[in-house]
């Protein structure tokens, strides 16, 4: 497996509609993906950082971009509990069936809200906006817009939590998913989005293209983030 270029996808949810039942199947395993590989810390981790300081009871917005079946949100709701902040929280996904799956997943008690949309059509500002596993979908051109819209509409921060594009996780990857019987979408698009994924070095030029001030945090399980703070 040749990884030293991108490749140009697309992924099979990008482009095929399973249906609602499989659909729903598809995110549950997504959900358990993460779970197994610790995909949300990284994520916390820079909640924990971008609000360390800031008093309890504080009201802020966060917006999940590319949210899914909402598992991230979720487990930010038991964070922003125990953090004692007042937190509306936002999941945005561009998939229409990602919207029913997510409030089918989430007790009302969590007031979440899902929609369904493109990202750069919104025009809110937010506390705090987060992706997981999504810039990965993006081009070149599209992830520069990205981070530029991320910049101007994050008050305090953005995180960008994705893949990094390396053999032994492309390969153990697959693997894995055949050992714990992922759904074959999962297995099939799992491995392409690490074929899809960035490196470190495209992420310098990406960053440098957008204009937009960002740090490049590599993390386990062949994770690379990218975070920015306003000012």
């Amino acid at each position: 497996m040749n990884l030293a270029e991108r490749a140009p996808g697309p992924e099979i949810l990008d482009v095929e509609d399973p249906g609602e039942a499989e659909y729903g199947r598809v995110m549950d395993d997504l959900a358990s993906v993460s779970r197994v590989l610790m995909a949300h810390a990284p994520t916390l981790g820079f909640l924990h950082r971008v609000t360390r300081g800031r008093p309890s009871g504080e009201k802020l917005s966060v917006l999940d971009v590319g949210c899914g079946e909402g598992d991230l949100l979720r487990r930010l709701r038991a964070w922003s509990r125990h953090r004692a902040f007042a937190v509306e929280l936002h999941g945005l996904d561009l998939n229409p069936r990602s919207q029913a799956a997510a409030r089918a997943r989430t007790p009302d008690w969590m007031a979440i809200n899902y929609r369904t949309g493109d990202v750069f059509a919104c025009d809110e500002q937010f506390d705090i906006v987060v992706s997981s596993l999504f810039t990965h979908h993006l081009t070149d051109t599209q992830l520069v817009a990205f981070l530029r819209w991320m910049g101007a509409h994050a008050r305090l921060g953005w995180f960008v939590n994705d893949l990094q594009r390396h053999p032994v996780a492309y390969h153990s990857f697959g693997v894995l998913a055949r050992l714990l019987r992922w759904h074959r979408i999962v297995r099939l698009d799992g491995q392409t989005s690490v074929r899809r994924a960035f490196r470190h070095e495209d992420w310098q030029r990406l960053l440098a293209q957008s204009g937009v001030a960002g740090r490049i945090r590599p993390r386990p399980m062949f994770r690379l983030c990218v975070e920015g703070k306003a000012g």
